[in-house]
């Protein structure tokens, strides 16, 4: 190859890179009751217009409720659907070990598309670290 072919193939590969690259972004829920529901729509909406983002949701206080079995949502419905359909399009949902020693949970109380993270503040602190956008609905 030579420098010229070179040159237009690092120009183009420059200049397609933000299109390779995936929003990633942390949301993070530590009160279930008023940011629970309201936060499982900003996530299908945010899915919707930007269908690749990498999200991971991360858990800790009374954030934690929404994830636990049988919980239901301000009318009446389940968490579990909702939860399930949004971990089917790549979200992850941590919950904070800290949150479960505090108050005496276990982790068979919580939806299987759950996972744990031994805290919640210092997951959010490294994820953002990593370039993860914070928002707190």
């Amino acid at each position: 190859m030579n420098l010229r072919a070179l040159t237009l193939v690092a120009f183009l590969a420059a200049g397609s890179a933000p299109a390779w690259a995936q929003d990633q972004v942390v949301y993070h829920i530590d009160d279930a009751k008023v940011q629970g529901l309201k936060g499982l729509r900003n996530i299908r909406n945010h899915l919707d217009v930007d269908p690749g983002a990498r999200i991971t949701v991360v858990t800790h206080a009374n954030g934690v409720d929404f994830l636990m079995e049988g919980a239901k949502d301000p009318s009446g419905g389940d968490f579990a659907g909702p939860v399930a359909a949004l971990v089917a399009r790549g979200v992850k949902f941590e919950v904070c070990e800290i949150t479960l020693k505090n108050r005496s949970l276990k982790r068979e109380q919580f939806l299987q598309e759950s996972s744990f993270t031994p805290s919640g503040v210092v997951r959010i602190a490294k994820l953002q670290k990593q370039g993860f956008a914070y928002i707190k609905p």
